[in-house]
């Protein structure tokens, strides 16, 4: 068959175009327009999952020159993206390729799922030593620091979970997990009194208390409880969503568009979109524990990770349970760089479930 399809994980396929679809109705009801260009994306992104399975992301993958020189171009484009002037919804964190708009920060969680996966799949045992805490945590915390400062908590927020999340993967040493918490307590207690704009602050304050500034810093999570909170069992509807068409919801169709969609296919579509998403995470990680050795089940959790978190943080903001941060809703958000990001991570995945089936 073309391309192998045979071998294809075809749960993982058939939720993602569940997902799609969820997406492009949104959009459609929304606009046309931003239909007909997601579209595109989606096209591009599920040719690189099909084409890209069948790379031999095992010997890419063990390339130093891969992992590093695509962690360090990174790096370079979240710096030259902190020289610009311009910036799109108050950041800096897009620069243009060729008239493409694209978001580094994506790459480097990329770059840091494969760097992370060689580097633990080593030292797994080793993995909680000072030396390896800190080279690890370097990595991190370098393109961390640099996106926050575009600024653009939420990508740094991933950033830095990764790297967490493959620290527990490793085991967890107590003593020193103790001590990275309260380090971790220290560093968010700075940031609030040094580098936190005051924008950010009041995000963060009105998570805690929405009433204070309900026409502020509270509006868009406000209009997005009130566009799910008003959609009832069914939904009001294509194109029915009061909120949404009245523009009252911003960003309806990147950040928001989960309340976007909920407001118009109700609690049933919300389950129905949140189960599948679940299904494909489940199926990342299943394809992961079958996985042959630890580096390509390093690889399998770490793209699981990547998904659940900013799953939870995207759907956490939109019901007001969590902070604000601008994470996208993997394949559901308008957009290309997290989708094809994603899109990439995939086509791993569904690579290594073709070399555990040979």
């Amino acid at each position: 068959m073309i391309f192998g399809s045979r071998h294809l994980d075809f749960g993982i396929i058939t939720g993602l175009v569940i997902i799609a679809a969820t997406s492009l109705v949104s959009l459609a009801s929304a606009n046309i327009a931003f239909f007909w260009r997601q579209l595109i994306w989606y096209a591009l992104g599920f040719f690189i999952i099909v084409v890209g399975s069948r790379f031999d992301w095992r010997w890419m993958g063990g390339q130093r020159w891969f992992r590093y020189g695509l962690y360090w171009i990174s790096i370079a484009f979240i710096i030259y993206s902190n020289l610009q002037t311009g910036t799109v919804r108050g950041v800096k964190s897009w620069i243009s390729i060729a008239g493409i708009q694209f978001e580094p920060g994506e790459l480097v969680k990329l770059a840091l799922i494969f760097i992370f996966a060689d580097f633990f799949a080593k030292r797994h045992i080793h993995a909680w030593q000072a030396k390896n805490i800190l080279i690890s945590f370097f990595y991190a915390a370098l393109p961390a620091t640099l996106i926050a400062i575009h600024p653009d908590l939420g990508t740094a927020f991933i950033v830095m979970t990764l790297w967490f999340g493959y620290m527990l993967m490793s085991g967890v040493h107590v003593k020193r997990f103790l001590f990275g918490i309260g380090v971790f307590i220290c560093s968010v207690l700075l940031m609030w009194s040094f580098f936190l704009m005051p924008y950010q602050k009041a995000r963060i304050t009105s998570f805690a208390f929405p009433e204070r500034d309900p026409l502020g810093a509270s509006y868009n999570v406000i209009q997005a409880k009130v566009a799910i909170g008003s959609a009832g069992f069914w939904g009001k509807g294509f194109k029915m969503g009061t909120q949404t068409q009245l523009h009252f919801l911003p960003e309806s169709k990147t950040d928001f568009i989960f309340a976007a969609f909920v407001e118009e296919w109700g609690l049933v579509g919300g389950i129905v979109l949140l189960l599948t998403f679940l299904y494909i995470v489940y199926r990342v990680i299943l394809i992961g524990q079958r996985a042959h050795d630890n580096y390509f089940k390093l690889i399998s959790l770490g793209g699981g990770l990547f998904f659940i978190v900013h799953f939870f943080v995207n759907v956490g903001s939109n019901l007001g349970l969590l902070p604000v941060t601008g994470v996208t809703f993997p394949f559901l958000s308008y957009g290309g760089s997290n989708l094809l990001t994603s899109s990439i991570i995939l086509s791993v995945i569904q690579h290594i479930k073709l070399e555990s089936s040979a």
